[in-house]
């Protein structure tokens, strides 16, 4: 099971990205692959979780809108969003809130 992201105390961003992905997957996870070690550097990124089944979801955390900003014109991931558009999905959606409140439950034995 892929951890859940420690986040900072609110406020802080997220960024849902919900897609349907093309039957088309030719270096689909080699670029996926690089986004996250990319991603990982970026200034201002808190981390992220990811779930893929038919349909998939991908929720980033972020300091600021200025950190998503500069993520969205990094020229390795606008190259993989002109991918993405023309190859690898059918559909998506990209939807960014500010966090105001958090809760968890800790994993059992922790």
């Amino acid at each position: 099971m892929p951890p859940i992201a420690t986040t900072p105390s609110p406020p802080y961003y997220a960024v849902i990205f919900t897609s349907l992905k093309s039957p088309e997957d030719d270096g689909y996870s080699q670029m996926a692959d690089r986004m996250v070690e990319l991603v990982e550097r970026q200034e201002g990124f808190l981390g992220f979780e990811s779930a893929r089944e038919e349909l998939g979801i991908t929720v980033s955390y972020w300091k600021d809108e200025a950190s998503i900003k500069s993520w969205k014109a990094h020229v390795e991931h606008k190259e993989a969003q002109k991918m993405g558009k023309s190859k690898w999905y059918e559909a998506y959606t990209i939807r960014i809130a500010k966090v105001e409140r958090e809760y968890s439950l800790a994993p059992r034995g922790s």
